[in-house]
């Protein structure tokens, strides 16, 4: 029984030998499996290197032009006064505008202190007058050249497409914009042209525009120029889509402008409600409120007043306001 035990094992451990050494050649598994290794191996994979080394160099080309892009866009935001000066279209110099910011807080100091004759009533003034009231004039200044720039800025973006299409070069379509155009896309894009002519590339001249003016549709055209210019690409498309994007953009902004005119409106009506009762209060019955203002508590009262009135307007003003 032993024997016949052991013969068997012995005969399964031959055959699984010769299975595993022996049918391959047989079956033709190793001559399948050696021009599989003819077909794969040198010249196939040489050839596949470069374009893999040339994909990756790109890649790492594109992400430094983002990282420089976006350090610019940090820079952008802390801007020095001359900037803030020159974004709100204004060709004031730096002097100029501390003197009328001066004048202004003077004046306020003046005639605040003429009316009360109280010196922190007149200094709170004078400080409004000459910081806040230049700094709010420089912000309005600011937005509203840029919601006119915002407003031709894809026009212009279809005005460079069809030139590139029509065989224009990218800086002749500069031009056509900078001298046809109306402002501020015209002065915007005559300083792109000023600086291109300086040897500056063009890539870095349109995203010098983000600088004049920080709008994020600034800032893809810059990126869009400038990675087209180190990485190549069709240009006529690239900026297309942009000119499609930049639309949606334009757009959903109007339909969120639509969206909260009603919460915007509830907001002014809250906010002058106290004004407006005030007003008529004092108009019908001058005695009855002339104690917030003539005894200490009444001033005391109405300048708490005024800081939660301030609080609740600024609050309602964050919740209607939509940023994208």
């Amino acid at each position: 029984m032993n024997t016949y035990l052991l013969f068997l094992l012995v005969t399964a451990a031959i055959g699984g030998v010769a299975w595993v050494f022996i049918y391959p050649i047989l079956s033709g598994e190793r001559n399948a499996e050696r021009r599989m290794a003819s077909v794969a191996k040198a010249e196939p994979m040489a050839s596949r290197r470069p374009s893999r080394a040339t994909q990756k160099s790109r890649r790492e080309q594109i992400e430094g032009t983002l990282k420089e892009i976006e350090e610019r866009s940090k820079k952008a935001r802390r801007a020095p006064l001359s900037v803030r000066i020159s974004r709100a279209g204004l060709n004031w110099s730096k002097q100029r505008f501390v003197t009328i910011a001066g004048a202004l807080g003077i004046a306020a100091f003046v005639v605040v202190f003429a009316v009360s004759r109280n010196l922190v009533a007149a200094l709170a003034a004078g400080f409004a007058g000459g910081f806040g009231l230049p700094l709010w004039g420089l912000s309005f200044l600011k937005k509203r050249r840029e919601a006119k720039f915002l407003d031709n800025f894809p026009d212009a973006v279809d005005v460079i497409v069809r030139g590139i299409k029509a065989g224009l070069p990218l800086v002749d379509s500069l031009k056509m914009i900078a001298n046809d155009a109306d402002e501020p896309i015209r002065s915007e894009f005559r300083a792109i042209v000023e600086t291109q002519t300086i040897g500056i590339p063009i890539g870095e001249a349109c995203l010098k525009l983000f600088e004049r003016m920080p709008v994020p549709e600034a800032n893809f055209f810059g990126i869009v120029v400038s990675i087209q210019q180190r990485a190549g690409g069709n240009l006529s498309e690239v900026l297309g889509n942009l000119s499609r994007v930049l639309r949606d953009r334009k757009m959903m902004k109007a339909k969120i402008q639509a969206m909260s005119m009603e919460a915007k409106a509830s907001g002014a009506i809250i906010g002058a409600l106290p004004i407006a009762v005030m007003t008529l209060v004092w108009i019908t019955s001058p005695r009855y409120i002339e104690l917030l203002w003539t005894e200490p508590l009444g001033r005391l009262m109405l300048a708490g007043c005024v800081v939660w009135m301030s609080c609740g307007i600024f609050v309602m003003k964050k919740m209607i306001n939509f940023d994208f």
